[in-house]
């Protein structure tokens, strides 16, 4: 708990490891899209020691039910030593009343202290945990095609009418108008999905003749979004691979809808996820 005469906050330090170049790597330090995570700043650098630096302003609620704000700064040096530290403009970070308009330290004073040298020493000081998995020769997979390159393939899939606006560049998703209003359009490329095919697909999913699982799951969207609706056709192809593309009514996740129904129909949805022209990925 944190107290400068303005408001009660907390503060919290997480220390960690994190291996280098990996995803996990890359979510920590790249700066979220703001359709998917809404937030006012977030710059991310590398230092002149290598390590890696991002800044971030933002809300602890995406959908913004409540204005609790949440600032933070990540450091990942060089031999994966992660330092994180947050702030809120209440005195706890979720369940809590907001006690002050801002966070109490500035990007800079957070800089200053997730950039600290005694955090590493403490970060080397963690034991190792022992049941982490030996490095193995994994078998070879397809790579994971890039968000250009499945963006690449769905905007042409696109019903005519539907006028492309906006689209990722970290997250494969698309915005867009067909004049009736704007609608989040996101597409999910996955190789081995196989061994949960029992978890995805029910009894009522669709099996096609050649062995293909296709579900339609109509739903509301996020949580505490009023009126949200949320279209998806799940399909899933004997090899494992798996496409799923779901159409909002609104322009992003988390904001009020923009129309009544989503800019695409089950049909239209069906005929993009089972599209030959994914087979490229495969």
């Amino acid at each position: 708990m944190h107290d400068d005469g303005r408001g009660p906050a907390a503060v919290g330090v997480s220390l960690g490891r994190i291996e280098p170049g990996s995803d996990r790597a890359r979510q920590t330090i790249d700066c979220p899209d703001k359709a998917l995570v809404p937030h006012d700043s977030c710059v991310s650098t590398r230092l002149p020691d290598g390590s890696l630096l991002k800044l971030f302003q933002g809300y602890e609620y995406p959908d913004r039910r409540v204005d609790t704000k949440l600032w933070s700064a990540d450091l990942l040096t060089p031999t994966g030593q992660h330092v994180a530290v947050s702030e809120w403009n209440a005195a706890a970070e979720k369940d809590a009343p907001v006690t002050r308009s801002e966070p109490p330290l500035s990007t800079d004073r957070l800089k200053e202290l997730a950039t600290a040298e005694v955090w590493r020493g403490y970060v080397d000081s963690i034991p190792e945990d022992p049941k982490k998995p030996a490095a193995t020769a994994a078998p070879s997979a397809p790579a994971e095609p890039t968000v250009e390159a499945v963006l690449g393939t769905l905007v042409p899939l696109l019903p005519k009418d539907a006028k492309v606006v906006e689209k990722g560049s970290d997250y494969s998703y698309v915005v867009v108008d067909d004049g009736k209003g704007r609608s989040y359009v996101q597409i999910d490329v996955q190789h081995g999905m196989g061994d949960v095919a029992g978890e995805l697909f029910g009894d009522d999913a669709e099996e096609l003749p050649d062995g293909t699982f296709v579900a339609f799951r109509p739903g509301g969207g996020d949580k505490g979004v009023e009126g949200a609706v949320m279209w998806t056709v799940d399909t899933l192809r004997t090899d494992g691979f798996r496409i799923a593309v779901s159409a909002f009514n609104a322009g992003t996740q988390h904001d009020a809808p923009s129309r009544e129904t989503p800019a695409l129909t089950e049909k239209q949805l069906r005929e993009i996820a089972l599209s030959p022209r994914w087979d490229e990925f495969r």
